[in-house]
């Protein structure tokens, strides 16, 4: 078989594998199947596999975890590789650069000390012309060389810049949950240890929130994936709408949320959620094609606030237990943690 028709065979298993797990054929979900079906990540499709052993299909949350896995944190690999490579050229370059300069520097030296030992002899007027006319020639030389690695330094300086730029974006970019753009858990993880680290030795406390989309799993089965990503996107834009440049939110995972908020208390805190559920709730759904209306999401939020010397871990237990307890009166409300010290019902 030729490469083109492995190729297309491949494709059409993948195809296969998508339509008999009854998912959605994105370009993501294809990327991952192909690879499947070709078996060039056997961790991948024992991953999968592992999966497929205990339930008949896969979630798009799965999905979209396995595509990060093991073919988003590859590329930003790859990405960080190249430019760092990049980045040596261009050095091994300059060193090139300098170490001519340094040679032709040195051979000038050389020649003006031979010039100035000449000049010091009784000598007549022909030589005395030669050894000008030498000189000259070998400063003009020396100019010229000086003008070249001097705009060859500009040129090298700029192209590193751009490739540091390069290292920006790609750090960025691993930061970030590429469904809705705002930071993802890895971020979270290492902004929430950061904010900790900092109230110590402050004191000034911050709050943590919490959120989740309530009966997401029924929407996205009723509407689509496709739908359902829509409704992320929507809750990511009206949480950053809603908080201030500091404040970090992130996707913690699948329909979860987490906002961090510096330099906050719980009273503070709770309007921030209260604007955010209230926002969303008054968003009513609609398929862009048909006009159809699909109803409204809601969100049930917690909120817990800093406490001295606990761990990151102990916080986001503390707010996740909040979480749920919104969850158990009902959905759709905000439960911060003195409510549960007041008597709020705990999660089971």
């Amino acid at each position: 078989m030729t490469d083109s028709g492995r190729t297309i065979a491949l494709a059409e298993q993948a195809l296969s594998q998508i339509k008999a797990l009854r998912l959605s054929a994105d370009p993501q979900s294809f990327e991952i199947w192909y690879a499947y079906v070709a078996g060039t990540q056997p961790k991948l499709n024992a991953y999968i596999n592992e999966i497929l052993g205990q339930r008949p299909s896969l979630s798009a949350l799965e999905l979209e975890q396995i595509h990060y896995r093991f073919f988003s944190q590859a590329r930003v690999a790859e990405r960080v590789e190249t430019v760092g490579a990049k980045i040596k050229d261009e050095v091994d370059q300059i060193v090139a650069m300098i170490e001519a300069a340094i040679g032709a520097s040195t051979q000038y030296q050389s020649e003006l000390e031979d010039s100035t030992r000449k000049l010091a002899l009784p000598i007549d007027r022909e030589t005395l012309r030669v050894i000008v006319e030498s000189l000259v020639f070998s400063t003009k030389e020396v100019e010229q060389e000086n003008s070249t690695l001097s705009a060859s330094l500009g040129l090298s300086r700029k192209q590193i810049a751009d490739l540091q730029e390069d290292l920006v974006s790609i750090r960025a970019e691993s930061l970030s949950d590429p469904l809705t753009m705002l930071a993802n858990r890895k971020h979270f993880d290492e902004s929430l240890e950061r904010i900790l680290a900092k109230s110590r030795h402050s004191g000034e406390v911050f709050c943590l929130i919490l959120a989740d989309v309530d009966h997401f799993k029924s929407f996205n089965d009723t509407h689509g994936h496709q739908m359902g990503d829509h409704v992320l996107r929507l809750i990511a834009g009206e949480m950053k709408q809603a908080v201030k440049a500091q404040d970090i939110v992130a996707r913690y995972g699948g329909e979860e949320f987490a906002i961090i908020l510096p330099a906050s208390d719980l009273t503070a805190a709770a309007a921030v959620a209260e604007r955010i559920r209230t926002t969303t709730m008054s968003r009513e759904l609609r398929r862009r094609k048909t006009g159809e209306s699909l109803g409204r999401v809601t969100i049930s939020l917690g909120i817990a606030e800093c406490r001295a010397h606990e761990s990151a871990q102990d916080l986001v237990e503390r707010a996740d237990n909040c979480l749920y307890a919104a969850k158990r009166r009902g959905r759709n409300c905000v439960v911060a943690q003195d409510q549960l010290v007041a008597g709020a019902p705990q999660p089971a």
